[in-house]
């Protein structure tokens, strides 16, 4: 499933494009951005509230395809510019980390 795919059964919306057509084979859900840069896998889709350049530096190191910002959290002009020069796809959905975890787990592993 890709980015812009995951996107629509998330009901989310795209704020920044750039990397939409990237595989997500995994999720994984943390705010913790040590945690993050320790446990995320190649390929995932980054599920968190933290809204900042921070994030995108992570996402980056950790070669996620998307990063998921949960709650509708605002997202900063500064991170979407940061995004899109790294070519990391974020999304925003009014879905809680637990809601969009379970909604990124059903849909790559064909809900399961």
């Amino acid at each position: 499933m890709n980015v812009k795919e995951l996107a629509g059964a998330l009901g989310a919306k795209i704020v920044q494009p750039a990397g939409a057509g990237k595989e997500v084979s995994t999720g994984y859900t943390s705010d913790l951005l040590s945690d993050v840069m320790a446990n995320a896998e190649d390929g995932c889709a980054l599920i968190t509230i933290q809204a900042h350049l921070n994030t995108v530096a992570v996402a980056t190191h950790v070669e996620a395809a998307v990063i998921v910002v949960c709650n509708n959290h605002p997202i900063p002009a500064d991170m979407v510019a940061a995004a899109e020069r790294e070519e990391i796809a974020v999304i925003q959905t009014g879905k809680n980390q637990f809601e969009a975890s379970h909604l990124v787990y059903v849909q790559i592993n064909g809900g399961v």
